[in-house]
């Protein structure tokens, strides 16, 4: 099978694509034929500098294809189901980047009819943006049609990969979802992901116009840039609520002022899906199944993502979109599975 091997850390040109025996899977595993994988900021980020516990290191969180045999103890009506994988490559060597790849059965989800492009979008992003969305004190820990109704999201950031999903899992449990977004082009996107109203941080006052459609605040702030936008987020909370900080675009490091955050009981939420708690990550695996399902989220131009498409033999190319911060979500197709 050919896949994406890196055996030392650095820039794209430590990837290299190598053929490989297709793996056995073993007892609680799954042995997918991957069509897609997604990559994110932490696919890069790993390749620069994580450890290598295996000595190599096949990359790629996010993927969806259709599985080809399991190990013991697992079910063998997994045979020929396509599905979505989820962190496959966190602290193991296997990764999505490849023809073919071995998975914990956990890490499988059914896809049914939906596209292999979706699935390969939905991992990372959306769990990261499900626990921005169920963290906050008046945050259900699960979402579904009508879970947020009367809930107003602000969204710092929508045109982004996780600030879409945000969107998109907020519109479909029926908040009032504001994004903010850097230019025209974004604002249509943020737009077609199904925001409500957006904010060009460029040419309008955020705390203002936020202010103008939530005068009493917003229940939760998805936010990519801490640094950058702590000031407004802390003038822009309801009490009781909650910053859901992922990211550190703009800065490693923040400033909150305390007494004005104390009044509010106001909550600074950090959020890295690999290390958050194992309950809220199953629930977010459940309800983004269930959106899935359901037809509420949707990929391409058209839902505000747009795709960009690249072969294994171009993966340096594809990390080295998503370091440079492409809009859109960069994809890696594997095979025809």
């Amino acid at each position: 099978m050919k896949a994406i091997v890196y055996e030392r850390t650095g820039d794209p040109t430590v990837l290299e694509l190598v053929d490989k025996p297709v793996p056995e899977p073993g007892p609680g595993e799954l042995l997918v034929r991957v069509a897609v994988s997604g990559v994110n900021p932490t696919d890069w980020k790993a390749r620069r500098q994580w450890a290598l516990p295996a000595g190599w290191q096949t990359p790629g969180q996010d993927g969806a294809g259709v599985v080809e045999a399991v190990g013991g103890g697992v079910d063998r009506e997994w045979i020929g189901e396509r599905v979505w994988l989820w962190e496959v490559a966190w602290q193991r060597p296997w990764g999505t980047a490849a023809e073919y790849t071995l998975v914990p059965v956990r890490h499988a989800v059914r896809l049914g009819d939906a596209s292999f492009d979706l699935g390969a979008c939905l991992g990372i992003p959306f769990l990261t943006a499900h626990r921005c969305l169920t963290a906050g004190e008046f945050m259900p820990d699960k979402l579904h049609a009508g879970a947020l109704s009367d809930h107003t999201v602000l969204v710092q950031g929508g045109a982004g990969a996780v600030g879409n999903a945000a969107i998109q899992l907020a519109r479909w449990a029926d908040a009032c979802v504001i994004a903010t977004v850097s230019s025209p082009e974004k604002a249509q996107l943020a737009a077609a992901a199904g925001a409500s109203f957006v904010v060009n941080y460029r040419e309008q006052d955020v705390v203002e116009e936020v202010r103008k459609i939530a005068p009493d605040g917003v229940h939760t702030i998805v936010e990519v840039s801490a640094a950058r936008n702590a000031a407004a987020d802390a003038q822009l909370l309801r009490t009781g609520g909650a910053v859901c900080v992922y990211a550190d675009d703009g800065g490693d490091e923040v400033t909150i002022p305390i007494r004005s955050m104390m009044v509010p009981n106001a909550r600074w939420q950090f959020v890295l899906v690999y290390t958050e708690p194992k309950v809220a990550k199953a629930q977010g695996v459940e309800d983004v199944a269930a959106a899935v399902a359901q037809g509420a989220v949707r990929v391409g131009e058209e839902a505000g993502l747009p795709l960009h498409h690249h072969g294994l033999s171009s993966a340096r190319a594809a990390h080295e979109a998503v370091e440079n911060s492409v809009v859109g979500k960069v994809l890696i197709t594997t095979s025809d599975a």
